[in-house]
């Protein structure tokens, strides 16, 4: 894991941040009646990329691969859909603070559970955890069902009776998602870069050292374990405030596992690579789904490709140093291209000579 980054990583996702937040000034001009769409799909962009960097913290920090990561994104949209009031719309100022309480308590209750196990058996153990909601929610008359719970009112950010954002302003809210992205990124790159962040990153190297050493490597864990199941919350909280429902799809395991190629595409262990990662993954989703109804194809091919081509995803070659080309540092290409011996001909052994 690195924690630190040349500079131009900065530089360009800086400059990639100005570009996505003054979409609203420049867009309109430059795509007209289509500048709407866009701002929405730019919104669920900022709202999946909350989601994956909050994976990054097991996936890539740790080294714990989760399979029911979508189990605390359809938490929180359920927790908003489900304390919202029915004819009024609920307060920002202590929805959030809720959202972030149920998530954490779920969090803290699954991570004592799973937290003890590793490999496949934690692949597993997360993957159970996050079917049983999805089948309990499924079922439950007070979750809707199949059909989900619709959010007849966003909730509200104002002070006494003068409101501070109008969050049904596509714009505002787009911002506030933006914010929170940011916030996010700000956090998790100081908890990374933090002793508690040192210690995860030995986990991740040698946990057997680590508990050698005196640390408690499983409180850690489960520490790690619970911020992320909140942030991944509040992704889905947003998620649910832009489409104004809780679905039980967002508890899926497809949804866990989208979020996980978003991970791959944009590079594990960086932070920021989940940014783009998700980022990517929408563009090429959208792309693919207007080329072909056979797009899952072409997505898992990409999938295949990334993994084999770019070990280290986009943000492996922001990170790689000018002058070596990050394609190269892939193991499979190295053998493709890799200069062999020509092959020893066996030579039949002489007959020695039975004359005389």
């Amino acid at each position: 894991m690195l924690h630190r980054y040349p500079k131009r990583v900065a530089i360009i996702m800086l400059v990639l941040l100005a570009i996505v937040a003054t979409f609203p000034l420049w867009g309109p001009t430059l795509f007209g009646s289509q500048s709407d769409f866009i701002l929405e799909k730019l919104t669920l962009m900022v709202i999946l990329a909350l989601f994956a960097m909050s994976l990054d913290l097991l996936v890539g920090v740790i080294g714990l691969v989760s399979l029911g990561h979508a189990l605390f994104f359809g938490l929180g949209a359920y927790t908003l859909a489900l304390a919202s009031p029915e004819f009024d719309a609920a307060s920002l100022w202590w929805m959030l603070p809720l959202v972030m309480l149920v998530a954490a308590v779920a969090a803290l209750v699954v991570g004592l559970l799973v937290i003890r196990t590793k490999g496949i058996f934690f692949i597993m153990t997360t993957l159970a955890f996050g079917q049983m909601l999805y089948y309990l929610i499924s079922t439950a008359p007070f979750a809707g069902g199949t059909d989900g719970v619709f959010i007849m009112f966003r909730p509200s950010v104002t002070a006494g009776e003068s409101v501070l954002l109008d969050l049904d302003n596509p714009q505002t809210f787009f911002y506030l998602c933006l914010g929170m992205l940011v916030a996010g990124f700000l956090f998790l790159r100081w908890l990374t870069r933090s002793y508690f962040g040192q210690v995860l990153d030995g986990i991740h190297d040698n946990e057997h050292r680590m508990q050698a050493l005196g640390y408690a490597t499983g409180g850690y864990k489960l520490v790690a374990f619970v911020i992320s199941g909140v942030l991944a919350a509040v992704a889905g909280m947003l998620a649910a405030m832009q489409y104004g429902f809780a679905n039980p799809a967002q508890l899926g395991w497809h949804t866990s596992g989208e979020v996980l190629m978003m991970l791959i595409l944009g590079g594990m262990g960086t932070i920021f690579g989940p940014i783009l990662g998700a980022f990517a993954y929408e563009i090429l989703l959208y792309v693919y789904e207007h080329l072909t109804v056979h797009w899952p194809i072409l997505m898992g091919l990409t999938i295949i490709a990334a993994v084999l081509v770019l070990p280290r995803g986009i943000a492996g070659l922001i990170i790689a140093p000018p002058g070596k080309a990050e394609l190269m540092k892939s193991p499979w290409l190295r053998r493709l291209g890799r200069n062999r011996p020509p092959a020893d001909i066996p030579v039949k052994p002489a007959v020695p000579n039975k004359e005389g």
